[in-house]
């Protein structure tokens, strides 16, 4: 196995770079989860060749455009996004989990993060995106452009099959494979293997005055009827509440600080204007949750508490010298107590786990936290999770994409559909197998 690191300053230097023709894997700020940046000789071929090529030291460029869009060029983070726009009284409609990744990044994955409860998707925020091509051309997509009837697809039929099977998860946040309606679509949730994306334009609200409310609630291992009860209510208020975020007392363990001890939280983070609406007609309303269990907070401190807790799982999983074991599983709103009832039995295996993440979205994250003997049986547990998410219609990874570590599970959730797109896509936009050539579009 040859694995190899090159670093690029300007367009020019990756145009150049990309029609050598070597196989290579681009990589932003290096926070993904599913890339085991330190173990990939597990994952790849005895064989294998493979450049690592970082665009980190690439040009960054930020500013809105006339209709207030925020352009993004090179290795922005999640975090300088949310501050520029601030800075120009706009919000980032994407929050994700870890706001240091780059977000060119986060949009070949598809990372979706908090906000999806209020805004939507990231995908459905795009206006634009420009990529380099195989051939070292930058090429650019527009989202309100269709794919179908375009010169990207001559074989209509085959896209029209494949969007046939992707209208089952139409309301999540990601499918266990790309959408492929707009232009843009191409770049969304591709994880790189058709090019390399180097500006993107989304659309921003106006930043109005946020806050949040916390309820403390009892560890859902015991009961999560409190839990469900908020679930169901706030899906009324999605016009009020942007997020509305589950972190569990295992995830309060890991940090020096909690806002309460032994309990699990939900977080609502919502429009000051609508604070009243929001207290009256949907916390007052809670038959399992009383009023000395409900608090507000502000958005600083939300942010500071909320951040910690992915950094100390990666932290505990690197200390362990462990590949992580982890979910972020998204269901059909009538089966997430059965969802919660699956985590329920995982966490009756005596592994060391947390659970945290989208809880209005029906989307959370799991995680076992191993030592290195108990990953075979996590390993085990988390394979007979996915066949259920399978059986049952839902989408495995709906925010973090697939990258290496995942790409075993989810080529069982691929059909003929799936494998003739991957195929076409490939031989299309990249027949030498430049981009990834070891993703999950790369075995079909």
């Amino acid at each position: 196995m040859e694995i190899t690191g090159k670093s690029f300053k300007s367009e020019t230097d990756l145009a150049s770079f990309i029609r050598e023709g070597k196989p290579t894997l681009f990589l932003g700020s290096k926070t993904s989860t599913v890339l085991p940046y330190d173990k990939f000789e597990r994952f790849l071929p005895s064989d294998s060749s493979l450049v690592l090529g970082d665009l980190s030291q690439m040009p960054k460029k930020c500013h809105l455009d006339k209709n207030h869009n925020l352009v993004i060029e090179g290795p922005v983070t999640w975090q300088e996004a949310a501050q520029f726009c601030q800075s120009k009284g706009r919000l980032v409609m994407t929050s994700p989990t870890e706001e240091l990744a780059c977000v060119l990044s986060g949009l070949a994955t598809s990372c979706t993060g908090e906000r999806s409860f209020g805004f939507g998707t990231l995908r459905d925020q795009v206006v634009s995106i420009e990529f380099i091509n195989a051939n070292g051309e930058k090429v650019l997509l527009e989202n309100h452009k269709s794919l179908s009837n375009s010169s990207w697809f001559e074989d209509e039929d085959l896209l029209i099959s494949y969007q046939k099977k992707y209208a089952l998860y139409q309301n999540f946040k990601n499918a266990p494979f790309p959408r492929l309606e707009h232009e843009t679509d191409l770049m969304v949730g591709t994880e790189g293997q058709l090019g390399v994306i180097v500006k993107a334009v989304f659309k921003t609200a106006p930043l109005k005055p946020l806050t949040f409310f916390f309820l403390s609630l009892p560890k859902w291992e015991n009961d999560f009827r409190p839990h469900l009860e908020i679930y169901e209510k706030v899906q009324s208020f999605r016009d009020h509440i942007i997020s509305c975020e589950l972190i569990d007392e295992n995830s309060w363990s890991l940090c020096d600080s909690a806002p309460v001890q032994g309990r699990d939280t939900i977080f609502l983070e919502i429009y000051e204007e609508s604070l009243d609406k929001v207290y009256q007609e949907l916390l007052l309303e809670l038959s399992l949750t009383g009023q000395e269990n409900i608090f507000e907070m502000s958005p600083t401190k939300f942010n500071q508490l909320r951040m910690a807790i992915p950094r100390q799982v990666a932290e505990k999983i690197a200390r362990e010298g462990v590949v992580k074991k982890g979910t972020d599983i998204q269901v059909q709103p009538e089966i997430f107590s059965k969802l919660l009832e699956k985590y329920r039995e995982l966490a009756n295996l005596g592994v060391t786990y947390n659970l945290f993440g989208h809880f209005g979205d029906a989307h959370l994250h799991f995680n076992f936290l191993p030592s290195r003997h108990e990953e075979g049986l996590c390993q085990d547990s988390l394979f007979s999770l996915y066949n259920w998410v399978k059986e049952k219609k839902g989408s495995p990874f709906a925010e973090h994409g697939v990258g290496l570590i995942k790409k075993e599970i989810i080529k069982d959730f691929y059909g003929n559909e799936q494998r003739k797109i991957f195929r076409y896509l490939k031989n299309k936009l990249d027949p030498q197998g430049i981009f990834f050539p070891y993703g999950f579009m790369g075995d079909q």
